[in-house]
């Protein structure tokens, strides 16, 4: 199959690059020169483990290349895979559709042969539709045809979910189009790695968003079940592990800490409500989902606040941890940038490290000093938070760390570190949904009861 991928972004690059590793013929068009003639250096513009090195091989291989010239990309193209950006439309939340639009557009102008378009691009329910409409207007004697392909990749773990997913989700209205979809997708289904699930176009379109708002919903949860252990007593960790051996709940997305981020979550939980709305079916539970979760960001720096005694002006607090999850980038919606604007707003100084995050951070935050390593960001400082849960935060020698720092506190916002363990090396501890200190912790009497 020769296939095109309109967009070299996190969506387009991947997934290019496993189709190519699949043995398709896989073009990958992007109107930003610059980010091709580094693609063709084999320098990925993000950062994904094992990306570089797939990109390299299907290269090499000749399966899979890079152009600025969509006539060319799109030239007897069997599909072509529409992976262009779908911000947030500034105003009202909705997806900004535009670069799909003028994608479909251009393909249109373009096609040489009945191609199947493919809208991988996080879109709205209905959005299939539009793009029929412009590939009609434009080519009406195409014969093209549109399906819904939505990704499912977590970022750091993006190459392992294309290769080895839970499921496949296409929508499509026509036959010929399944079956081309269907061989795209062969390669899975020779070692049963995944069903391939068809649907209508729509039907597609909503499986995306319902799937991330509800995972949204399950980290908001278990965060605000988080604040009502820390209240009464219990562990968030074990209440975790004790809902999530239910089978109908499952333990995955049960992890308290400060907030989702990132550019899926925050984006399409706010584009399902505008959907919804517009259709007068308002999700209050999303809606609410959304609310508390911008709410925590900013209230888990005043957590660290609080846990300095209530005023840290003029100290200085270390920030290990500023992209939105590990083994990415990534700093969009990064609680990181609302803990760090609640410390400053406090008048704290902050010092902060990430290992693959400080180019994006540095034009996002300032007033920060940037450190080169974990220690190097301990040092001195007056308390430590664990924002993100980087493999290299996980093996930190606690007692070099209490050596080190003004004052050995630590906020960890992951719960990596058990009390009795940072106890023993003489650092004070404070996680997320743990019961306080014997001393400070609340009982509840009889009478409350």
């Amino acid at each position: 199959m020769k296939i095109t991928m309109i967009g070299t972004g996190y969506v387009g690059l991947v997934s290019g690059a496993c189709f190519s590793d699949f043995g398709h013929d896989v073009v990958c068009v992007d109107k930003d020169a610059r980010k091709i003639d580094l693609l063709h250096e084999n320098v990925m513009p993000i950062y994904e483990p094992g990306l570089a090195e797939l990109v390299s091989s299907n290269v090499k291989a000749g399966r899979l290349s890079f152009t600025t010239d969509l006539v060319k990309g799109v030239r007897d193209a069997d599909a072509v895979f529409i992976a262009v950006g779908t911000p947030s439309r500034r105003g009202d939340g909705h997806a900004d559709l535009s670069y799909v639009f003028a994608a479909a557009r251009e393909i249109a102008e373009n096609l040489t042969k009945p191609t199947v378009i493919v809208t991988k691009s996080t879109v709205p329910v209905g959005t299939g539709d539009e793009v029929e409409r412009i590939i009609a207007e434009v080519a009406p004697q195409s014969g093209a045809k549109v399906v819904s392909n939505p990704e499912f990749l977590r970022e750091g773990a993006a190459i392992e979910d294309f290769k080895r997913p839970d499921r496949v989700v296409v929508g499509c209205e026509d036959a010929g189009a399944e079956e081309v979809m269907a061989a795209i997708y062969r390669p899975l289904s020779l070692n049963q790695a995944a069903p391939v699930m068809f649907t209508g176009r729509r039907t597609a379109e909503l499986i995306k968003y319902a799937a991330n708002a509800f995972l949204a919903v399950k980290i908001t949860f278990i965060n605000e079940i988080a604040d009502l252990c820390e209240q009464v007593g219990a562990d968030v960790q074990e209440v975790a592990r004790g809902i999530g051996s239910d089978g109908r709940i499952g333990g995955k997305f049960l992890h308290a800490g400060p907030g989702y981020g990132g550019s899926c979550f925050p984006k399409d939980t706010l584009a399902l409500m505008k959907t919804a709305a517009d259709n007068e079916t308002p999700l209050r539970i999303v809606e609410a989902t959304v609310q508390v979760n911008d709410a925590r960001k900013r209230a888990m720096g005043r957590k660290v606040i609080r846990a300095m005694g209530g005023e840290v002006r003029g100290k200085t607090v270390g920030v290990l941890g500023l992209t939105f999850k590990p083994n990415t980038d990534d700093m969009r919606d990064a609680p990181s940038v609302a803990v760090i604007a609640a410390l400053q707003d406090a008048g704290a100084k902050v010092r902060a490290y990430d290992p693959e995050g400080l180019e994006q951070a540095r034009p996002m935050l300032t007033d920060v000093e940037f450190a080169e390593g974990p220690y190097e960001t301990a040092e001195g400082v007056d308390a430590l938070v664990i924002v993100t849960e980087w493999d290299e935060f996980r093996a930190l020698n606690l007692d070099r760390l209490a050596k080190i720092m003004t004052k050995p506190l630590v906020v960890d916002l992951r719960n990596i570190y058990p009390r009795a363990e940072a106890e023993r090396a003489g650092i004070e501890l404070h996680s997320i949904g743990k019961p306080r200190n014997d001393k400070t912790m609340p009982r509840l009497t009889a009478e409350a009861i």
